[in-house]
C-alpha cells in the first residue's frame, strides 16, 4: 500500500491470516526507490507470482483533460507495471519459473468513447505484455492478462457522479451534452447492470494462478465477448467504429433504455459466469 495508515479495513478482512500468510509493505509503483525497497524486503527476494493491480482511471472529453493528468495515468498503468516486472524478472529468470499477472481491461482490446487516455494506457500494457510473454516463455515464466469489464465499487460510482458535476473547460457544448447526458448516464447503468464485484475478479485471478496451463488473455465478463468479437470481425475497424457511433450519437436514448432493461433481465447465474481459464 502507498499509505499503511489506511490498512485497518484490510487487516480486519484478513482476520487471522495477517502476520501469518499475509504481510503488508509500503509500495508506490510510481517510484523506482519504493519498488526496489519493497522487493528487497521480501525474504530471499523470491517472488513466485506477481499481480500488477495498481491502476487509475480517467474519463472525459479529451479537450478538457490536461496533459499532466494523462501522464499520471500512464505513469501508474504502464510504467508502474513495467517497474514491478523489471524488479522481479531477473530472479524469476535465474530460477527458471514464475507467473506475472497484469490486471488489464476489456478496454485494452476495445476502446470506449470518452475513455481515450485510459484505454490507450491499457492498449500500451497489452502490447508490452504480448512481446514480453514471447521473450519469457523460454525461461518458463508465464504472463497472463486479466481483462475485466466494469467492476462495481462505491469508488467507481462516486467517481462517475463527481465527473458529472464537473465543468469540461475547452470542450464544445455538443460534446459535453453527449458526455454528461448520454455517456455518463449509460455508464452508471452499465456498472449496476453488468458490472462484476471485486470479489469475482479476485476469484478469477485465483483460477488463473492455479491453472495447469494459464491462458495469456482472460476476459472475466462473458457479456463483453460480443464487443471484442465485433472488432475482430472486420479487419478495417469500420464495423466497431460505426457501431459505437450509432449507439452513442444516434441511439443514445435507446442505449440507456436497453441497459436499464438489461439490469432487470440479467440473472445471477449469467452475471456470475466467467470464461474459465482452462
Amino acid at each position: 500500500m502507498r499509505d499503511l495508515k489506511r490498512k485497518d479495513k484490510l487487516i480486519e478482512a484478513a482476520g487471522n491470516a495477517y502476520g501469518k500468510t499475509l504481510s503488508l509493505a509500503t509500495l508506490d509503483v510510481c517510484s523506482d526507490d519504493s519498488v526496489k525497497e519493497c522487493i528487497n524486503g521480501i525474504k530471499d527476494r523470491h517472488v513466485d507470482v506477481l499481480i500488477n493491480n495498481a491502476g487509475i482511471g480517467l474519463v472525459g472529453p479529451i479537450e478538457s483533460i490536461p496533459i499532466e493528468e494523462m501522464k499520471k495515468v500512464f505513469e501508474t498503468n504502464v510504467f508502474g507495471v513495467i517497474r514491478m516486472i523489471k524488479e522481479v524478472m531477473p530472479d524469476m529468470k535465474k530460477r527458471k519459473g514464475g507467473h506475472i499477472i497484469v490486471i488489464s481491461s476489456v478496454m485494452g482490446l476495445q476502446s470506449v468513447v470518452f475513455n481515450d487516455v485510459y484505454a490507450a494506457s491499457k492498449f500500451a500494457i497489452e502490447g508490452f505484455c504480448e512481446s514480453l510473454a514471447v521473450q519469457l516463455f523460454t525461461f518458463n515464466i508465464t504472463v497472463s492478462l486479466i481483462e475485466p469489464g466494469p467492476v462495481r465499487t462505491d469508488f467507481e460510482l462516486k467517481m462517475i457522479e463527481d465527473v458529472r458535476q464537473r465543468d469540461c473547460p475547452g470542450a464544445d457544448a455538443e460534446t459535453v451534452h453527449f458526455f454528461k447526458d448520454i455517456y455518463l448516464l449509460s455508464a452508471m447503468n452499465i456498472f449496476e447492470a453488468v458490472g462484476q464485484t471485486p470479489d469475482e475478479i479476485a476469484k478469477h485471478v485465483k483460477k488463473v494462478i492455479e491453472a495447469s496451463t494459464p491462458r495469456f488473455r482472460n476476459l472475466t465478463n462473458p457479456l463483453y465477448t460480443p464487443i471484442v468479437a465485433l472488432k475482430y470481425a472486420d479487419e478495417t475497424g469500420d464495423l466497431s467504429v460505426h457501431a459505437f457511433y450509432q449507439m452513442l450519437y444516434n441511439l443514445g436514448p435507446v442505449l440507456n433504455l436497453s441497459v436499464i432493461l438489461m439490469k432487470f433481465l440479467t440473472c445471477g447465474c449469467l452475471r456470475n459466469r466467467t470464461v474459465s481459464p482452462n
